[in-house]
């Protein structure tokens, strides 16, 4: 019905339906693709970055997802410009992003089960270079294991405690302190992304990718 909805054009129902399937049946990657689509040609940006952005959640290596994310990012107000990364941080966050976290712990179990396999060629093989090289090809795929379970562990985290959120306010000035009284930092628009460091009462201390940090209230976003 929300394909239907969507196909004929009827956006706001396209989303609410999809909403509708997200109740009844939890959470997909699939759906908050849809629900984003939806919102998006509803002109309703906010939503539709916070969907993308959940949808990326489950599913980080969707090229669709990532493009349509850009394109509603486009549309904001606010043109944040990331701190630089280093190479190797980059390198790492960039391969992180590129399978979910089923898919890595899969990946781990696959490098594991060939250790164990290098361990019994190194216990049992009669040659010495058969045992030289299962020993050293063994070491090669423990560390790529753990490495994939690290990052499935990493995925895993980002769904169960999200610190990631959306500016759903037309706008909210940024505070210096955790109340009403504090001094006025900069200003945010609907649609901008931010994390969040830290919660005090209905407040919460907030970083941008540029590096400013302040306070908001809580009313005024949307957790990923």
């Amino acid at each position: 019905m929300a394909a239907v909805a969507y196909s004929e054009s009827r956006f706001n129902d396209a989303a609410a339906l999809y909403e509708q399937v997200l109740a009844d049946h939890g959470i997909s990657a699939k759906v908050y693709y849809n629900l984003g689509n939806a919102y998006y040609k509803s002109g309703s940006v906010a939503p539709a970055i916070l969907n993308y952005e959940r949808a990326l959640l489950l599913n980080p290596g969707d090229p669709d997802v990532r493009f349509n994310l850009e394109l509603a990012r486009s549309r904001i107000v606010d043109k944040i410009e990331p701190l630089a990364e280093f190479l190797l941080i980059r390198w790492y966050n960039k391969l992180g992003n590129k399978l979910d976290s089923n898919s890595w712990a899969y990946l781990s179990l696959g490098f594991f089960a060939l250790f164990i396999a290098c361990l019994f060629v190194y216990f049992f093989a009669k040659k010495r270079s058969l045992k030289k090289s299962s020993f050293f090809v063994g070491i090669l795929v423990l560390f790529f294991s753990i490495f994939a379970l690290l990052y499935s562990a990493r995925q895993r985290e980002a769904i169960i405690h999200p610190n990631k959120a959306i500016v759903f306010s037309e706008s909210v000035t940024v505070k210096s302190s955790p109340d009403q009284s504090g001094t006025d930092l900069f200003l945010l628009h609907e649609g901008s992304a931010l994390r969040i460091k830290s919660t005090l009462g209905d407040w919460c201390e907030i970083e941008l990718e540029d590096g400013n940090v302040g306070w908001i209230e809580l009313k005024h976003i949307e957790i990923i």
